[in-house]
């Protein structure tokens, strides 16, 4: 009887030890399946070809705003200008517009100052009477009268008084401040070929200046020849050697002047006469500037063409020779020399 107490027993337990709800033992499995199904869903909604009405942009685009009317316009504009609600003026309030005025006032006063002690500060520095650097001198290049516009060429027949009056009237301009009335009043007689130095006066202190008279230009001083021998096709011109602030001509010797046809046959040119001699002397250099030389009158050579072929074009080069003296560059044609043309006819 034991062992079927046993046997029964055991069996007992066993029931005793199975539970009627299977959902217990089951529920952990289910959960994990479901999330596994939710991932599964959402994934394939992902991957979901798109609808047609998903594909149509159109509905995508923004909606065109309404129209204004210019009335509605004309209101916006008012109430930018001064909008009596917020009390502002062109969008700012009167606060906000006394810190802005107040900022670019302080700021632009404050650029002003400075840059007027950096120009105080420079004048300081800078001579208004001589150059403050001055270590390279270039040699004087060469200018001559008459010119029309610019133009190196003189052409003028000699029986037609008015193909030539409008040279002899530039001539007489030029040659008026070399009256002998002007320079006795405003000049001095200076010693000839020497350099007139003045340099032991004070820097600001004006500097005398040298006599060159019109007379001294003989036949091409129009006051013999009012027509500058124009009307006889004798022409006159004038050459001057540009002023150079301090500079030395020549070293010691004066500067003198040739003329030469640059194209064409030398004997188309003809008798060659100079005034008053052909040199730039000595006695008006150096050249001070226009602050202390008030009444300096640069010197003059006047040239007179005796003999010009008619109906014929001649290109003329005159030219400076002197020590420190260039007249051949290849690039600037006014160094030292000056080229003009002839066309003379009877």
């Amino acid at each position: 009887m034991e062992p079927n107490s046993t046997a029964g027993g055991a069996e007992e337990e066993h029931h005793g030890n199975y539970s009627p709800n299977p959902s217990a033992e089951v529920a952990p499995g289910k959960h994990a399946v479901s999330e596994a199904l939710e991932e599964v869903q959402e994934e394939l909604i992902e991957h979901q070809p798109l609808e047609q009405e998903d594909l149509n942009f159109e509905k995508w685009k923004p909606k065109p705003k309404p129209k204004r009317t210019l009335h509605e316009k004309a209101f916006d504009v008012k109430t930018y200008l001064w909008n009596a609600e917020t009390r502002e003026f062109m969008g700012r309030t009167g606060h906000s517009w006394f810190l802005i005025i107040l900022f670019y006032t302080a700021l632009y006063v404050f650029l002003a100052a400075m840059f007027g002690a950096c120009m105080w500060c420079l004048m300081l520095s800078i001579s208004p009477y001589h150059p403050t650097h001055n270590d390279r001198v270039m040699p004087p290049g060469m200018t001559m009268s008459p010119q029309l516009d610019g133009h190196y060429e003189i052409a003028f027949n000699a029986s037609d008084r008015k193909s030539w009056k409008k040279y002899a009237k530039l001539m007489e301009e030029q040659l008026k401040p070399y009256n002998d009335a002007v320079q006795e009043q405003r000049n001095i007689q200076c010693p000839q070929d020497e350099y007139f130095m003045q340099d032991d006066q004070e820097e600001s202190a004006e500097r005398k200046s040298c006599q060159f008279k019109r007379s001294w230009l003989g036949e091409c001083s129009g006051l013999q020849d009012p027509h500058f021998g124009f009307s006889q096709g004798k022409p006159c011109i004038l050459l001057r050697m540009n002023r150079i602030l301090g500079y030395l001509p020549g070293q010691g010797t004066p500067v003198n002047v040739t003329c030469g046809v640059k194209k064409g046959v030398p004997e188309s040119l003809g008798e060659l006469q100079f005034f008053p001699k052909s040199i730039f002397n000595l006695m008006y250099y150096p050249y001070y500037g226009k602050l202390r030389h008030v009444n300096y009158t640069a010197p003059v050579v006047a040239v007179r063409f005796n003999g010009l072929q008619y109906d014929t074009h001649i290109i003329v080069k005159c030219k400076l020779n002197g020590k420190g003296i260039i007249n051949d560059s290849p690039t600037d044609r006014f160094l030292g020399s000056v080229s003009f043309s002839f066309d003379v006819g009877a």
